[in-house]
């Protein structure tokens, strides 16, 4: 080989891409372990908005391992690493990733647990889709993590394949109520400080991961199939009775088409005190603004919406973003369903009404690649949506709601591709489903209905 020869070779490597966990969020995910565990212990200062931390991440290594990476925002200091008991030779902060260099490497199949200490003013960060992540509010916090903003308050493996278990305790001044993931285990007040610790079995997405702080009430919600509860502002109540009070009524129908609700500390709805622009999606807990409740039931397909993504999007989840009409035209058609069966109109006036719509706008969309920028645009709900009702159609309501039942059961609490669904499909029908996903999945033009 000639020096030229050499001299091409390697600026060819030198200009090949880095290799990324998912191209709709190349900056977020990481290679070489996976966890199993995080165990968070944070404190948050309401009015300096300061949050203090400790997380201690069980994981398996999945090659040889000398240099690492966890997801963790920029506004957070780290103070001091550690990994297996032992001090790392090196660690620092960059680009939003803290970066691990062990003393010795460990082998493949090796336990590792890390422990990150670290401290700071969380905030948002930005991106396409506004911004993400730790937020504070008028007298409050909350986390809105969907896609990427788990690392805004703690340090992750922030990609929706990497699923744990988690432990979170938060101490908060005792005024306010603190809300994360799971059973609450203990409560316990100490000098002005209240420790809640929560404690979320299931295998969840780092961005589903939640804490909600704020000055609420608890209460519970009668006549459930499933254990259901409301945490809000006191001056809230009336209205949220009303609006929010069919909520069993939609749990009993999801329960029935979709199969049994994938949590076993049941369902917590939060409405904050400040207006929200949209209502978001945790594991086992939905997030309200104030807005939200209005007396007039005006955000209730919203609710049947939120409530839907506990079975899609957060027990069955995309593997990859491009697979997002998995969680949102699953939690749309919910909502069209909803509808059709509480004397509202059908899902096939629903499907009419947002074909024609979609018929006026520009057709460039493809529902199983939207594209980063577009992956949470309403055309993928509403195409998405109406994908399901002509599949539905096709089979009909038989094979359609036992289809929606192996899927939550196959897939619960893991990870799917939009192929996982196609090919379960195939299952309840003896004719080729092709030329349906084909015009619905991976075409642009709107097919007729």
């Amino acid at each position: 080989m000639t020096r030229s020869d050499k001299a091409a070779k390697k600026a060819a490597k030198k200009a090949s891409p880095a290799p990324v966990i998912d191209p709709y969020l190349p900056g977020n995910g990481n290679f070489g372990y996976r966890v199993s565990r995080y165990e968070l212990e944070l404190e948050y200062k309401v009015s300096a908005n300061r949050l203090a931390g400790s997380a201690t991440i069980t994981a398996v290594t999945l090659a040889q391992l000398r240099t690492f990476t966890l997801d963790l925002a920029q506004t957070l200091s780290v103070s001091r690493v550690s990994v297996n008991g032992r001090r790392p030779a090196q660690f620092r902060c960059s680009n939003g990733k803290l970066l691990i260099t062990l003393a010795s490497a460990l082998p493949a199949g090796a336990a590792m647990t890390v422990l990150v200490r670290y401290s700071g003013n969380p905030r948002p960060i930005d991106t396409y889709w506004g911004e993400v992540g730790f937020e504070e509010l008028s007298n409050g916090a909350l986390v809105a993590g969907q896609p990427n903003g788990a690392a805004t308050w703690y340090p992750c493996d922030d990609h929706p394949s990497a699923k744990a278990s988690y432990r979170v305790e938060i101490s908060t001044d005792s005024p306010y109520y603190a809300i994360a993931n799971g059973d609450l285990v203990s409560r316990r007040v100490r000098a002005g400080h209240t420790v809640w610790t929560y404690e979320q079995a299931e295998p969840t997405s780092s961005y589903l991961m939640t804490l909600q702080i704020g000055m609420y009430e608890r209460h519970r919600l009668a006549k459930s199939p499933v254990p259901m509860h409301a945490v809000l502002p006191p001056r809230l109540k009336r209205d949220f009775d009303h609006d929010f009070d069919r909520q069993p009524q939609m749990m009993k129908l999801f329960v029935k088409l979709f199969g049994p609700y994938p949590l076993a500390t049941g369902y917590t709805v939060v409405v904050t005190d400040d207006d929200l622009e949209i209502p978001l999606e945790a594991q086992g807990i939905s997030i309200f603004g104030a807005n939200h409740c209005d007396g007039h039931r005006g955000a209730e397909r919203l609710i049947a919406h939120e409530l839907a993504h506990q079975w899609f999007g957060n027990s069955v989840t995309a593997r990859h973003w491009r697979d997002i009409w998995l969680h949102e035209g699953f939690a749309c058609y919910a909502e069209w369903l909803w509808s059709e069966n509480s004397g509202g109109p059908s899902a096939a006036e629903w499907a009419r009404r947002y074909h024609h719509k979609l018929s006026d706008l520009p057709q460039n969309l493809l529902l199983s690649d939207p594209g980063p920028q577009d992956m949470f645009d309403d055309r993928v709900y509403k195409r998405g949506a109406l994908t399901l009702h002509v599949l539905r159609n096709r089979i009909g309501d038989k094979n359609f709601f036992a289809l929606l039942q192996d899927w939550t059961t196959k897939y619960r609490h893991s990870t799917a591709f939009t192929d996982d669904f196609t090919g379960l499909a195939t299952r309840y029908t003896d004719e080729s489903l092709q030329p349906l996903w084909q015009a619905w999945l991976y075409s642009k033009a709107l097919p007729p209905l």
